[in-house]
């Protein structure tokens, strides 16, 4: 296929999911969005889940609203899955990632297999919410027991989709079980654990095809095609990046900061920074750390109730900088609850004066992404030996003005905001390529998105003094 195709881009985040439509051509790529939907997790007997059937049911939705597609294409967070029966069955709703349950299961793991080994096998940072982890504490559940199939969330709803079951290799490498030099299944490694290896699904890569949907869903025989199923695997495709000495952000609920390399990264030095290497697209390495993200703003707004984010935005812009930070990785601020109370306690603990307003809390929020940011950005060039002209900040916190300007003051280096769409817009290019049988890379696929997409530049206004001073405090 030679001229434009139009394709969906099913994108679900931890708070909305939404069904997006693109034109993709030679010099053309118009993105528009065809359904959004809520994502609201459930607590229940406990245990917080996902309401995986909700959103199936609006993915549908918003599939129907998209009309006639060449193909379509699924993302998600990472990590959290569901386990399939012997009659291909969901056994249960999936557990969210910021669920209690794997407290206190990393140092089981470990017993069993050193931190060393781990990190040599996976290339993984230790979070308590990889699945591994998460696997480990539902291993002696009767619902364990009766698995044959584990599906990460968008392989869950490709299977839904067409029947066909299989795990895309982005994805499947967040979950700490994929050996990141083979880039197949550690089988030793699931086999170290106690952990059986027959319910991990064949492997499958970003541009090849899921299925062809199910004829009783009743929309037509269109084609589901793999593509950067992790979310951030999808938004660094839509990194607008001009060369290769770049760094990016993919800031939403969370902020993934790191370098995009050919290589991972696995020394002693790499561990013990807790820098992570995913799979990315094109057999890239996306060698990152996450930071907190804006999921600490989220849950203050959630905590002071009727607060307008744009208000707080504005007055916190007139606050004094770096008066107080903490740090913005700290498992303390994982879990739901009250931010603002636990931000205030950390500012305490670190010996300063905590925030006394929402305007304060929001400040030391935004001044702490950015110290965080820089961090991790300092990190990665240092550890990985790539050098970092230009900082690419995509998704969501590409709007935060406020934000943008920080980090390239923290960072020092201009601060290149947007695409907002970049997981969008990485899924729908590599759905496109695969339909029209292009070779195009990387470079050119990014090419197409600065042609087509607008982004906006920060530069850096100094006093790297100030920001350095503020690190040592953390």
């Amino acid at each position: 296929m030679s001229g434009p195709v139009t394709v969906a881009a099913v994108d679900l985040g931890a708070a909305s999911g939404r069904v997006m439509t693109a034109v993709v051509g030679d010099d053309t790529l118009r993105l528009a969005e065809a359904a959004r939907f809520p994502n609201e997790p459930v607590r229940a007997g406990g245990t917080l889940h996902w309401d995986v059937l909700r959103l199936y049911q609006g993915v549908l939705d918003g599939l129907r609203a998209a009309g006639p597609v060449d193909s379509i294409g699924v993302d998600s967070w990472a990590v959290d899955y569901g386990l399939l029966d012997a009659d291909g069955r969901l056994l249960g709703n999936p557990v969210h990632y910021r669920d209690a349950r794997t407290d206190g299961v990393v140092g089981q793991v470990l017993g069993r297999v050193p931190a060393e080994r781990l990190y040599a096998t996976t290339g993984l940072q230790l979070q308590p919410f990889n699945t591994v982890f998460q696997l480990m504490a539902a291993r002696d559940t009767a619902q364990f027991a009766a698995a044959k199939t584990l599906l990460l969330i968008p392989d869950l709803l490709g299977y839904w989709l067409t029947g066909e079951i299989g795990a895309e290799r982005t994805n499947a490498s967040t979950t700490q079980l994929l050996d990141v030099h083979t880039g197949r299944w550690s089988t030793e490694l699931a086999e170290s654990l106690g952990l059986p290896t027959a319910i991990l699904p064949p492997l499958r890569d970003p541009g090849t095809p899921v299925g062809v949907l199910d004829p009783g869903l009743g929309l037509g025989p269109i084609p589901v095609t793999a593509v950067g199923s992790h979310d951030t695997a999808s938004a660094v495709v839509g990194v607008p990046a001009a060369g290769e000495n770049f760094a990016y952000i993919s800031c939403g609920t969370w902020s993934l900061v790191g370098v995009e390399l050919s290589a991972p990264v696995l020394t002693a030095d790499s561990r013990q920074a807790n820098f992570t290497n995913e799979a990315g697209v094109d057999g890239t390495v996306r060698y990152l750390r996450n930071v907190m993200g804006l999921w600490l703003l989220q849950e203050s707004l959630r905590t002071w109730g009727e607060s307008e984010l744009g208000d707080l935005l504005r007055q916190a812009a007139g606050v004094p900088g770096l008066r107080a930070v903490v740090d913005a990785g700290d498992a303390v601020f994982l879990p739901p609850g009250d931010m603002p109370g636990r931000i205030a306690a950390e500012c305490v603990r670190l010996g300063q004066r905590p925030p006394d307003s929402p305007a304060e809390t929001v400040r030391c929020i935004l001044d702490s992404l950015a110290l965080a940011h820089r961090a991790a950005v300092l990190d990665a060039q240092r550890l990985s030996g790539q050098a970092v002209d230009v900082v690419h900040v995509v998704g969501g916190g590409a709007r935060n003005e406020l934000l943008c300007q920080l980090t390239a003051d923290a960072c020092g280096l201009p601060v290149l905001a947007g695409p907002v769409e970049a997981t969008a817009l990485g899924n729908v290019l590599v759905q496109a390529r695969a339909v029209r049988g292009g070779t195009a890379g990387l470079a050119e696929l990014r090419q197409l998105i600065r042609q087509t997409q607008p982004v906006r530049r920060y530069e850096p206004r100094g006093a790297a003094a100030r920001w350095r001073e503020a690190a040592a405090r953390l």
